[in-house]
């Protein structure tokens, strides 16, 4: 089994939706379940994308509800509406689009949000603003926080962080995976704290997917990554 955390449904402003639909992109690469946010949310309109995505959840897919820390009156009401029917699992929060950085004060206004509706969050991050999101975490209590590409060029500064917040998670895609990454960051984390994610449909799972099988994981990790750990963190009926 796979569970794919880092998913998106609908299309781009730009011409990089290389994976094409959804549910062909995970077929192609055997990938059982994806948590998704959807693209509108992310970069335009968070309450108009969580909605569009709320009337046409994809079969296989579970979702993720936006949330710009610019607009907490919305995520509020967002989260109230949409987490209760269980086919919402978690929240999604882009720093960039938003112009909200890990350190800013709204952020961390929305993720005490965030923890106190009890789910997870997947957070972008890259460089060393992975180290500020685990100490964020550390200061929030209950918050569990996913470190979205694992600090991309800065994954060494993940596996630092990932050692001093046991709520914090690793999730590895990146448009770029240089050699032995994957390998180095599970082999200095508990492998309790990997997921698996692609950023689909904006790049393709062959990305990931490849980079993974190329670090020739033990099998009990690779189990871990590829879905056990994902099944835990947001509670999905798998087996």
């Amino acid at each position: 089994m796979i569970i794919d955390v880092h998913a998106h449904w609908g299309p781009w402003f730009f011409t990089m939706d290389v994976a094409g639909a959804t549910l062909p992109a995970m077929d192609r690469y055997g990938i059982d379940l994806a948590i998704v946010s959807a693209s509108e949310a992310v970069i335009y309109d968070a309450p108009a994308g969580n909605r569009a995505l709320a009337e046409t959840l994809p079969d296989r897919c579970h979702g993720y509800v936006t949330v710009n820390p610019r607009r907490l009156a919305d995520a509020e009401r967002d989260l109230r509406t949409y987490l209760p029917g269980g086919r919402f699992v978690g929240v999604k929060i882009h720093t960039d689009y938003t112009d909200s950085p890990v350190t800013s004060t709204r952020m961390r206004d929305a993720l005490e949000l965030v923890a106190a509706h009890g789910v997870p969050a997947l957070v972008h991050t890259w460089g060393a603003s992975v180290l500020d999101l685990a100490r964020l975490c550390l200061d929030i209590p209950g918050l569990r926080v996913i470190a979205g590409h694992m600090g991309a060029d800065g994954f060494r500064h993940a596996i630092e962080a990932a050692r001093s917040c046991d709520r914090l998670y690793l999730e590895p895609c990146w448009s770029h995976f240089p050699a032995g990454r994957i390998a180095e960051v599970a082999a200095s984390v508990d492998p309790g704290q990997l997921l698996f994610g692609t950023d689909s449909t904006l790049i393709d799972p062959a990305s990931a997917y490849g980079a993974v099988a190329a670090a020739n994981l033990p099998a009990d990790v690779a189990e871990l990554v590829a879905w056990r750990n994902a099944a835990d963190l947001f509670s999905l009926p798998v087996g």
